[in-house]
């Protein structure tokens, strides 16, 4: 039976580079990975306190608008 074809992988044919571009080229790339996942990290949390924050401004204003309805019905009705 034959084996199947075995995959070769960057490490097994490429040797590292010593091309001084191709290493700073590299530093590069993963500096702005590095920044690019720090900067997704801190949007979510920006994004988590808007939405807390959002709720909290609609459930105030839902708060009000109900005290303000019932003041309303009650002085409608003399209740």
């Amino acid at each position: 039976m034959p084996e199947p074809a075995r995959r070769s992988t960057v490490l097994d044919d490429d040797p590292p580079s010593l091309d001084p571009r191709a290493i700073e080229q590299n530093y590069r790339r993963e500096r702005a990975r590095r920044r690019a996942k720090t900067q997704r990290r801190s949007a979510v949390k920006r994004s988590n306190v808007r939405f807390w924050v959002s709720l909290l401004v609609l459930a105030f204003v839902a708060a009000f608008a109900l005290v303000a309805a019932w003041h309303q019905i009650g002085t409608l009705f003399g209740v």
